[in-house]
């Protein structure tokens, strides 16, 4: 029974870390006014009839704050990542010079850094709330347990263990709000 029950405090702090990442992959993604290569993760350059990563294909590096330098490892992909980037409709406007593709990365206003705001602060709930599903979710099953026949001081003890998770990592999803807020919000 004790088993279950170490296996069921494990798995809820497993969902509550996959919750936490996945916010952090997201958060990446939120530009704060700077080049950053994770900004282009998710588009997709139609190569050889196949739907294909754009890091899979080239190089992306940032030599300076504001500009983005991509480097197609064959020359005949120029126009397919210029086309890919345009409709992953990220706000950029590559250019090239027939070798690599730039794109040069405009400041941020102020109305477009509150939606960036408003945008982490969304993926941020939507972490607090797998967390706490993963918190309802284990102490469903701690109960399951208790009607399996274990103690109900082990049950309790088992809920709080839960809840301590849920705070912990719900603390954590606000540190790193509070940490990209700052980031978008710094000029």
């Amino acid at each position: 029974m004790n088993d279950q029950l170490d296996l069921c405090l494990e798995s809820a702090r497993e969902q509550m870390q996959l919750a936490i990442q996945h916010l952090e992959k997201s958060l990446s993604k939120i530009r704060a006014g700077r080049a950053n290569p994770a900004i282009l993760e998710d588009v997709l350059v139609e190569y050889y009839g196949v739907s294909t990563p754009l890091k899979q294909v080239s190089t992306i590096n940032v030599p300076d704050a504001r500009t983005i330098r991509i480097q197609p490892f064959e020359k005949n992909l120029i126009n397919p990542i210029e086309k890919a980037i345009m409709a992953a409709n990220l706000g950029f406007n590559p250019s090239n010079n027939g070798e690599v593709i730039i794109i040069n990365v405009p400041p941020l206003t102020e109305e477009r850094r509150r939606d960036l705001v408003k945008q982490a602060k969304h993926e941020g709930e939507t972490t607090k709330v797998s967390i706490r599903n993963a918190r309802r979710d284990a102490i469903e099953e701690v109960k399951k347990l208790q009607k399996n026949g274990l103690a109900e001081d082990l049950a309790k003890d088992a809920e709080e263990e839960i809840q301590k998770f849920t705070n912990e990592f719900s603390a954590k999803v606000d540190k790193m709000l509070a940490d990209k807020e700052k980031d978008i919000m710094t000029i």
